[in-house]
């Protein structure tokens, strides 16, 4: 009998269901939507500004509220704490979540054309790496930018890793810090080839099972007649 790893590999080479395909190519849909909005937001409320003030992270951008005066009052408060300025600049290393999610769109068309189980799996892994290489690179600038502070600021105070994920107090400022709807798409997409993924995983191991048993039972109606 073939072991088990020879059938996996014969599984993997499988091509991909119809309806797959189909499902993958629109999936490109919220993953090109999720390109183009922001991606997380970052507020921050005080007695002093009760409106508020915010900005947005994109993929491509930082963009303050309105109309993009709230950035630069927040970098007029940072540099009185000696914080880094914040635009694109000094977030350069993110610039290639574009080109990253352009690679997951072409990989995304090319699986659902031509692709087989293998790819799939390859798209998977790749989509989670890139999504958690992003995700972890923000929390890293988060942290640089709370933690690399001027000692000649005007104002001392103790180094601090800003809100990631919900509010957090930091002097008389409630700062708060939430995925937004750029987030939301992509991650329609990434739930999107997982459970699809998921689904031809589940799909081979009943197929899998119902050949034993078949092979089984041939076995078994063979040998009598052996004898």
């Amino acid at each position: 009998m073939r072991s088990a790893l020879e059938k996996f590999y014969e599984f993997l080479d499988r091509p991909l269901y119809l309806s797959s395909r189909l499902i993958l190519a629109l999936l490109v849909i919220p993953l090109l939507i999720g390109a183009s909005k922001p991606l997380w937001r970052i507020s921050m409320k005080a007695p002093q500004y009760p409106q508020g003030l915010y900005m947005d992270v994109y993929t491509y951008k930082v963009d303050g509220g309105h109309k993009g005066q709230d950035i630069k009052e927040i970098n007029t408060l940072n540099h009185y704490i000696g914080m880094h300025k914040i635009d694109r600049a000094e977030l350069k290393d993110l610039d290639w979540i574009p080109f990253a999610l352009g690679l997951l769109v072409v990989l995304t068309l090319r699986c659902a054309a031509i692709g087989n189980v293998r790819a799939l799996l390859d798209l998977v892994v790749i989509t989670g790496y890139v999504s958690a290489f992003a995700f972890g690179r923000f929390v890293y600038k988060l942290y640089v930018f709370g933690h690399e502070l001027d000692p000649e600021a005007p104002l001392k105070i103790k180094p601090f890793t800003p809100a990631i994920f919900g509010s957090k107090q930091i002097a008389n400022f409630t700062t708060s810090s939430y995925p937004q709807a750029g987030t939301i798409w992509i991650g329609v997409f990434g739930t999107g080839v997982v459970a699809i993924a998921a689904w031809h995983l589940i799909a081979g191991r009943i197929a899998a099972r119902r050949a034993a048993a078949a092979a089984a039972v041939a076995a078994a109606a063979a040998s009598p007649a052996a004898g």
